[in-house]
């Protein structure tokens, strides 16, 4: 496959000049005048942030990308699908209150805003994947597939399970209605090393299925017929002593995640935007952050979601990791293992790679590239 176009801005405004201005003249540069928007319904799918996490995208941004569309003739929206675990995103309601709470109604955005899979995130369309090897249908949520234009518009950080998030996660997990987020982390059920657990239950209170219990001694277990393979409790226990039951989960993750990508895309017209600034270690579903792990690199946008992703992971691994941060705390560890790869030096146990490369497979698009810079 021919190598994609990537283009780049980097952070730097003169005065007179803003982000908002040089991420419209980025999308413009990138073609996304190219596309026919003409009264065509077109979903900006990002995500709004658990409240109390203050990494995500800034409203501003999702602005500045609706009002290109308009400009273009496109009747943008902004949306996202409800959250398999518990917290404040888990159905419309309480989904649009969090959204408003970070700032996303129409008043800042100049769009509405739409929740995909409806009030309990089971109003979704079962799409067929072509080439599939872990799915027969994505179950997508409805409003998204019944769009005609997708712009994804994408914080790109780390993320505990899939290494990071960028397009692709926010395209094929975030377009999953909660039984599509369910049917994708699915392969991978939880056990608890009880030597490790001091019985302080945060994982418990973050499991939506009673699937954790504890004994006499308060230590944990997890019944796996209860349990969907979530992974919400292995992100909260400090002590690590809740892991994957075995490796090849995350990458199965990551192989579903990419046919839920290509469900999505699949022959229509695209565009991707990602913005790698404040790199937190965790997924913005987190209701707090963690200090970013590297420096911001700045704004990316592409018709291809794969380069997309391996554009900006590349200048992520081009950074030098920020003291103090929790990737930084790794490397210093006793036990530490360089696999040089900061993604993978933050959470070991992942493999993003094996997303990008079943992408690829899939024919979604390809991970040459060819970056060009927008002044």
């Amino acid at each position: 496959m021919e190598a994609a176009k990537v283009y780049f801005s980097d952070l730097r405004c003169e005065p007179g000049k803003n982000l908002l201005q040089k991420l419209q003249k980025l999308m413009r540069e990138a073609g996304i005048g190219q596309i026919n928007f003409e009264g065509k319904l077109t979903a900006i799918k990002m995500h709004f942030g658990e409240p109390g996490n203050l990494a995500f995208l800034r409203p501003n941004y999702a602005k500045a990308v609706a009002d290109v569309v308009k400009e273009l003739g496109g009747i943008p929206f902004l949306t996202d699908c409800n959250t398999l675990y518990p917290g404040r995103r888990k159905n419309a309601l309480e989904h649009l209150d969090a959204a408003y709470e970070n700032g996303f109604f129409p008043m800042s955005t100049g769009c509405q805003v739409i929740i995909a899979d409806g009030l309990r995130g089971n109003d979704d369309v079962e799409v067929p994947v072509a080439g599939a090897e872990h799915i027969q249908t994505a179950k997508i949520g409805k409003a998204v597939m019944e769009a005609d234009v997708l712009i994804s518009l994408s914080h790109f950080k780390g993320h505990e399970q899939t290494g990071f998030g960028g397009a692709v996660k926010n395209i094929g997990m975030g377009c999953g209605s909660r039984r599509g987020k369910m049917e994708q982390h699915a392969a991978g059920k939880p056990t608890v090393d009880q030597r490790h657990c001091i019985g302080c239950r945060r994982c418990a209170s973050q499991c939506a299925h009673g699937a954790i219990s504890y004994d006499a001694a308060r230590k944990a277990s997890i019944d796996h017929n209860k349990c969907v393979g979530c992974g919400r409790c292995i992100a909260v226990c400090n002590p690590d002593a809740i892991q994957p039951d075995y490796d090849c989960a995350v990458e199965e993750l990551g192989c579903r995640m990419a046919e839920y990508t290509k469900a999505v895309v699949d022959g229509r017209p695209q565009f991707h935007i990602s913005l790698v600034i404040d790199v937190s270690p965790y997924c913005d579903c987190h209701g707090e952050n963690d200090v970013p792990m590297l420096p911001d690199v700045g704004m990316f946008a592409s018709f291809d979601p794969v380069a997309l992703d391996q554009a900006c992971a590349d200048a992520c691994l081009r950074q030098t990791p920020l003291p103090g941060s929790a990737l930084d705390e790794e490397m210093h560890r006793e036990d530490f293992c360089d696999h040089h790869d900061h993604f993978t030096n933050s959470m070991p146990n992942t493999d993003w790679r094996v997303c990008l490369e079943h992408c690829e497979k899939l024919g979604i698009g390809t991970r040459s590239y060819e970056l060009i810079t927008v002044k």
